[in-house]
């Protein structure tokens, strides 16, 4: 399985990737909102030719698009518009502001920073995956 990850912390970038590999998954990086959104155009002009992901790990504060933003244009993108989609945040989010994130971003789960230890996140994610199981392409 291929995740899209897109962090601006490096350290977090990395840990974040190394934790897909192990996990036995593959990793498709970005370390800013704006090269996932530049990406998804590409993908939606027909211009990337690679695998596509089946699950968005992001953070929410970055630089250019936030990641909620990049999640709805996610939602509005044939081909990753039913992909499970989780933010990642240091931040205190208001109720509001996470509801907004649910209901207009398409957002699955926003997870709070630090990060939880490497088994309860490998546990949570793949329920987040698990949740929303892909489309069949036939």
């Amino acid at each position: 399985m291929i995740w899209l990850i897109a962090e601006d912390e490096t350290d977090i970038l990395n840990l974040v990737a190394t934790m897909c590999r192990v996990w036995g998954h593959t990793p498709l990086t970005f370390s800013s909102g704006q090269q996932v959104w530049d990406w998804i155009d590409q993908v939606a002009a027909g211009q990337f030719k690679g695998d596509l992901p089946q699950f968005a790990l992001m953070d929410i504060r970055m630089p250019g698009k936030r990641g909620n933003e990049v999640a709805r244009k996610l939602r509005q993108t044939p081909g990753l518009d039913h992909i499970p989609i989780a933010l990642m945040t240091a931040y205190a989010l208001s109720d509001d502001d996470r509801r907004a994130m649910f209901q207009h971003d398409g957002v699955d789960e926003i997870i709070s920073k630090p990060l939880p230890t490497f088994e309860e996140l490998h546990k949570l994610l793949h329920e987040i995956i698990a949740a929303k199981p892909p489309k069949r392409v036939d």
